[in-house]
């Protein structure tokens, strides 16, 4: 059993510690010691937040090592790139290219850096960046909140679960009536990725 190092980074509210749930308890279903920890900074107030998920035949800590990521799951692309140093040449980014500025870019202390930048970064590391249209796909289903089980579904077309297992843990999850629409969004998420370069 290959251990999994998989790093989840986005803004407070856009259901990345939920996400990162939902994957460690996937893993578990699935036999696998799994360990996670989340960092929160001023999550509520649209802060950054970091989730490390590991999985394997036997996990000792949840923290990954700098340069040990097998995947990063990026809900926003300034926080993708801000936790690049855990990459590696083999390392494969899913990345939502959707921009949410930070404070200090709207008060005007600093700015968000571009696109070019920003991916220049990430490619530095792997040449395996995947750049999805989450948001507007979570809009185009109905609702901007399911983006985070959007993102899962691309992430687990890469990861050894069964998609069985994702669907309980999803309806253990979710309650009932928000089921059938982050249902449809882990299926376009599976979509976007098989159709895709991986």
């Amino acid at each position: 059993m290959k251990n999994i190092n998989l790093i989840m980074s986005g803004v407070g509210g856009q259901g990345t510690i939920l996400a990162s749930d939902i994957i460690a308890e996937v893993a578990i279903a699935a036999g696998y010691d799994t360990k996670k920890t989340d960092t929160l900074g001023m999550a509520q107030r649209g802060g950054s937040v970091v989730s490390h998920i590991r999985a394997g035949g036997k996990v000792y800590s949840p923290m990954i090592k700098d340069g040990q990521a097998d995947i990063m799951l990026g809900f926003e692309k300034l926080e993708a790139m801000r936790w690049a140093q855990f990459l590696n040449e083999k390392s494969i980014v899913i990345v939502n290219n959707y921009k949410i500025p930070p404070a200090t870019v709207n008060t005007g202390k600093a700015t968000y850096p571009a696109d070019e930048e920003i991916i220049g970064i990430l490619k530095g590391k792997t040449s395996h960046v995947i750049l999805v249209n989450g948001t507007e796909q979570a809009i185009s289903l109905g609702d901007i909140r399911v983006l985070n089980i959007f993102l899962l579904g691309c992430a687990s077309f890469l990861l050894p679960f069964e998609v069985q297992v994702w669907m309980d843990v999803i309806h253990k999850r979710l309650p009932a009536k928000i089921v059938p629409i982050n249902v449809s969004a882990f299926s376009k998420g599976r979509e976007e990725i098989q159709n895709g370069s991986f």
